[in-house]
């Protein structure tokens, strides 16, 4: 899917719609991690592949600056269908 097909939020609505991002193992896979964002009545609007997003937003680390990066990034690319979740 190329990001033509793909429309993403306002970065503030994205800000007042996500809860949380958390870091968790792709349950078919172990040995991949993913980004789940949850709205704030605890529910799943979307996932980033944890490796896809770290090369995509060009972090290296896991320190503090880095999770910044990758949680801006992610306010940034939440697709629009993640209202209808």
């Amino acid at each position: 899917m190329s990001d033509d097909s793909v429309r993403f939020l306002p970065y503030e609505q994205a800000v007042e719609l996500v809860a949380a991002i958390q870091e968790e193992e792709d349950i078919d896979n172990p040995d991949r991690h993913i980004l789940t964002v949850y709205n704030h009545a605890n529910r799943a609007i979307c996932w980033f592949d944890f490796e896809e997003l770290m090369r995509d937003a060009g972090v290296q680390g896991k320190d503090a600056t880095s999770k910044h990066i990758l949680t801006e990034y992610v306010l940034h690319h939440i697709p629009d269908w993640a209202l209808d979740e």
